[in-house]
């Protein structure tokens, strides 16, 4: 099975997310084939992407996240900023969500760190907390989305609180991803 860590984001957020690509699509000129907008329904912040897995290791990860969940306490993060992966010609649209947050860099951290010990390769770039909004597929709208991503620079939408990290299987379809909770770990109240 293909599964991944991620938190979940609430329908206020995704509906306010799927307004903001309305938006930006309506200030484009995007042929069909040239962006995949990916369904607010299934938008998450991915902590760790596993890959396939057995499930042996589906229990060892399940295990590992819920040690790592213990330490932390729930926190806040802000969804704030369009930003692009790709440099010139984007190859994906995304909203920040945490970005610079210590409380998530250091669950990410731990959470990777915990995971490359049991055998999980680390991953090779920083990390950045962010929604992916789509995933370019033309060298043209690239360039143009990345543009226009500088208009939305200091775009603010809401904080929103981390109470929990899930583990997601993502089977894919001919329709899309279809997500499935395996587990989902509480972080400590605060009082």
């Amino acid at each position: 099975m293909r599964v991944f860590i991620a938190i979940e984001i609430d329908k206020v957020i995704k509906d306010d997310l799927a307004d903001l690509q309305r938006e930006i699509l309506g200030k484009t000129d995007l042929h069909k084939g040239d962006a995949k907008w990916v369904d607010p329904e299934d938008m998450h912040l991915t902590l760790k992407f596993l890959g396939e897995i057995n499930d042996a290791q589906l229990v060892n990860v399940c295990n590992i996240t819920k040690e790592v969940t213990t330490k932390y306490k729930c926190f806040d993060i802000e969804i704030a900023g369009v930003g692009s992966f790709g440099g010139q010609s984007a190859r994906v649209l995304w909203v920040g969500a945490g970005q610079d947050n210590e409380n998530l860099l250091k669950l990410q951290e731990d959470l990777e760190t915990q995971l490359a010990f049991a055998g999980w390769p680390e991953e090779n770039r920083k990390f950045e907390g962010h929604l992916t909004l789509c995933r370019i597929k033309n060298f043209n709208a690239g360039i143009k989305l990345a543009q226009l991503a500088k208009e939305y620079e200091k775009y603010s939408l809401d904080v929103v609180p981390v109470e929990a990290v899930c583990i997601f299987q993502s089977e894919l379809t001919p329709k899309g991803p279809v997500y499935t909770l395996l587990g989902k770990y509480n972080l400590q109240k605060t009082n």
